[in-house]
């Protein structure tokens, strides 16, 4: 009796636990961070050149944060560089790219990261910056982060402030310029009414005349 029950246990495990296995071993998860999509046209274009990627499965795009998730065969191992290449491709920006391998390992790259000299005074910075939602957000946070100088930009559409940290000599005025440019106005830099009239109409905030 003892044997039949070690026989059935195993078969039982041998029929749930392999497929499970053998499913995140044969998968890559990949995790894109994309800059430039403003609508859902834009998402679509960015699917449609990823799509020529034969085998791709599950992709999903946040339009407000643009990130794009994917699966792929982990056989056909696919890189880095060749996902930049097909983010280009379609139009855009590639921020940042994971891949949690099927084998558990992880790659990644972040071109916007910043590296600077051991001993650099590092500053925060605080200040207003008008937007509405998260592509607001997402804009607002990359105009800063491609600054040379600045490690980290986070932007609250609550409170509508931006905290900033960045190396001593980059400086307010500089960051809010920039943001300005993008489209968002701030107390002391307001951005061109074309540039403006150019967002998406979700990130139309009201302006202060």
């Amino acid at each position: 009796m003892k044997n039949i029950i070690m026989v059935f246990i195993a078969i039982l495990f041998a029929g749930i636990s392999n497929p499970i296995y053998g499913q995140s071993k044969d998968i890559d998860q990949f995790t894109v961070q994309v800059e430039g999509l403003g609508c859902p046209f834009c998402a679509y274009g960015l699917e449609k050149k990823f799509k020529e990627l034969k085998g791709i499965k599950k992709v999903k795009i946040e339009m407000e944060t643009g990130i794009m998730n994917f699966e792929y065969p982990a056989k056909k191992a696919l890189t880095i560089a060749t996902v930049e290449k097909q983010v280009e491709k379609a139009g855009y920006t590639p921020v940042a790219v994971s891949i949690q391998r099927g084998d558990g390992t992880v790659e990644a790259v972040d071109d916007k990261a910043k590296s600077l000299v051991a001993g650099t005074e590092i500053q925060t910075l605080e200040f207003f910056v008008a937007g509405n939602c998260g592509m607001c957000q997402a804009r607002i946070e990359n105009t800063a982060m491609k600054m040379d100088g600045v490690q980290s930009a986070a932007w609250d559409k609550d409170s509508k402030l931006v905290t900033i940290t960045a190396a001593a000599g980059v400086t307010q005025e500089m960051i809010e310029k920039a943001i300005a440019k993008s489209g968002h106005d701030t107390k002391t830099a307001k951005a061109e009414s074309s540039v403006y009239k150019a967002l998406p109409g979700c990130c139309h905030y009201d302006r202060e005349q």
